[in-house]
């Protein structure tokens, strides 16, 4: 499948997370996807080490078991997320990200294709320091959003999804991830979307957010 005629600038910008409008009927070729993952790996990282790895799951029985984690992260977290912090969401596009959301729950596994990237460390204690933490998702988020990028760029969506990091170990055995010494990042839904035609989301203007030389 050809990209899509979409400038630099377009795909940057209408880049969405897709959950209501991702195709549950039409599978997902592996060639395409193999087309994203090289794009994604020419994503910077620390020290050129490439740490990442990404698990692409289409086994319907471990789609299923995995779809299961990510609804017990959401019903019954494992560990207190704090929610609290800058809101600059309206109240009705709030309404209907809870409805996407709850689309993406009831139908998680019926994507064609749950990509779940990876980093490799030599122990869980590499993220005890906020240090270590900025250094190890500084080294895979870039390769992610390149292959996010690059597959709306092919007609497909995506959404990054964390709740089924409360069971992390349960989705490490699963899938037969070393748990000690690999960490997953995400869980991300990916299937061709049902039309093309993302526009730029609603964002706070620039002069808000942008601090030259102080706070």
């Amino acid at each position: 499948m050809p990209p899509l005629d979409l400038t630099a600038d377009e795909v940057l910008t209408t880049t969405r997370a897709v959950r209501r409008r991702l195709d549950l009927d039409r599978p997902v070729e592996h060639a395409l996807i193999e087309e994203c993952l090289r794009l994604a790996t020419q994503a910077p990282t620390g020290r050129n080490r490439q740490r990442w790895d990404f698990v692409l799951v289409t086994d319907p029985a471990k789609r299923a078991a995995l779809a299961d984690l990510y609804r017990l992260g959401l019903t019954r977290p494992r560990q207190q997320v704090v929610r609290d912090g800058v809101d600059r969401s309206d109240p009705g596009r709030g309404r209907r990200i809870v409805e996407s959301a709850q689309y993406l729950f009831d139908h998680l596994h019926e994507v064609p294709v749950l990509l779940v990237p990876c980093i490799r460390v030599q122990g869980r204690h590499e993220n005890a320091s906020h240090v270590g933490q900025a250094n190890t998702w500084g080294s895979v988020l870039p390769a992610v959003w390149q292959f996010m990028l690059a597959a709306r760029s092919r007609g497909l969506g995506t959404a990054w999804t964390t709740p089924h990091l409360h069971y992390e170990r349960e989705a490490a055995e699963l899938l037969s991830i070393p748990y000690e010494t690999v960490l997953q990042a995400a869980l991300i839904p990916v299937a061709h979307t049902i039309g093309t035609d993302f526009r730029p989301g609603p964002r706070t203007d620039v002069d808000e957010i942008a601090h030259w030389d102080s706070w």
